[in-house]
């Protein structure tokens, strides 16, 4: 066997016993071996592939002397293990993100078995190869949670960070509201470097940057799983918002209070009941023009 095919079938862990005996024999060996040695102290996050490179082109382009033949090969296995390390770096870095348009609803399991289910035009990001070291998320949007016992359970937002262990809650973040219910267990909330710790039924709700007082949630679950939106005391433009959300059209409010606090639901599957829900109890009509609703006071 050459040595060429002896340094490639090491590279691929193939010798067999009498092969590597032979294998020792190479002028190389030593060389190899320090290369070898080397590499498994390497550290992938902190590899500069463009350094590396120009290091390895730089060598190969240099005119060899015959008593250094042996870099040849070496060399070749530096720019194969760049290449490995580059792409290990490249798919332990990439994140998954998952999300859905408006009028559409998701669920899904993270790779801790933990539950999610993901409202309309939301989107959830993470890294599934770090997430047996490091379980957090980001989020856009509103998503409801499952999470299995273990380590802490972050959901990270642009208005601030959930923190749990193993329990049941809501995160909504979207224009102006940052909301967070506890179903069950407890629930950590921190904004501008302030915990909150939620207990079952307990609620955290900021609208256009103030704090607001919510009464006990009484519900096991959102709403909307059940393809409902259920509302206490908002305001009206929230409640409009959702509604577009939900059905995919656009509304027009220029006639119309939105600062209105409404009480009150609406379905996601049936948009002439939903219009009636939210608009008899305040006295407006609406009219259609394909996807656009306009809004009238009586």
């Amino acid at each position: 066997m050459t040595k060429d095919e002896l340094i490639q079938k090491w590279l691929q862990d193939g010798l067999n016993p009498q092969e590597m005996e032979d294998f020792k024999t190479l002028d190389d060996y030593e060389a190899l071996m320090k290369l070898s040695d080397g590499l498994k102290h390497f550290k992938a996050p902190d590899f500069n592939e463009t350094a590396a490179y120009e290091t390895i082109s730089t060598q190969i382009s240099k005119k060899p002397v015959s008593k250094n033949q042996w870099l040849k090969p070496v060399f070749r296995i530096a720019a194969l293990i760049a290449l490995s390390i580059s792409v290990y770096y490249y798919t332990t870095t990439l994140n998954t993100t998952i999300s859905t348009f408006t009028a559409e609803k998701t669920n899904f399991t993270l790779p801790d078995n933990s539950q999610v289910s993901l409202n309309t035009a939301s989107k959830i990001t993470y890294n599934k190869n770090k997430w047996s070291n490091n379980r957090e998320l980001t989020l856009e949007g509103e998503a409801y949670f499952k999470v299995e016992k273990g380590s802490k359970f972050h959901v990270k937002t642009t208005a601030g960070m959930v923190t749990v262990l193993g329990t049941q809650f809501l995160v909504e973040n979207r224009d102006n509201i940052f909301e967070v219910i506890c179903y069950e267990g407890s629930v950590q909330v921190t904004t501008n470097n302030k915990n909150t710790v939620l207990k079952p039924g307990n609620q955290f709700l900021i609208l256009d940057g103030s704090f607001i007082e919510r009464e006990k949630e009484e519900a096991t679950a959102p709403a909307w799983l059940n393809n409902e939106s259920h509302f206490k005391s908002m305001p009206y433009k929230f409640v409009l918002s959702e509604l577009e959300r939900q059905y995919q059209l656009t509304i027009d409010t220029k006639n119309i209070n939105t600062s209105t606090l409404f009480t009150g639901k609406f379905v996601h599957n049936d948009l002439e009941l939903a219009l009636k829900a939210i608009t008899l109890p305040l006295n407006i009509t609406y009219s259609k023009e394909k996807d656009l609703i306009v809004l009238h006071e009586k």
